[in-house]
């Protein structure tokens, strides 16, 4: 995630540090064999949040290799096939 502006590293950083928290306390909650219900609902909040870093970090990737892309005099059309690809294995 190099040449990211601070606010952004920040943010993803937050958002890792959340999910690290909210793993932990899945991981309680199954220990104190608490109800299956309320663990599918925090394992589902786990797998959201990792998909808004995960989008997040795919729209870095793109954003800096649109930059190199074009800086280049290209049209950028590869940076965007690139950033399909990490779309379809991500989600």
């Amino acid at each position: 995630m190099k040449n990211q502006n601070r606010e952004v590293m920040d943010d993803l950083i937050k958002r890792m540090r959340r999910i690290e928290g909210q793993a932990r306390g899945i991981q309680r909650m199954i220990e104190e064999q608490q109800d299956c219900e309320a663990i599918l609902i925090q394992l589902t909040a786990v797998r959201e949040a990792i998909n808004k870093v995960g989008m997040k970090a795919i729209g870095c990737h793109l954003g800096n290799r649109l930059g190199e892309e074009l800086a280049s005099g290209n049209d950028g059309r590869e940076a965007i096939e690139e950033a399909v690809e990490y779309l379809m294995k991500f989600s």
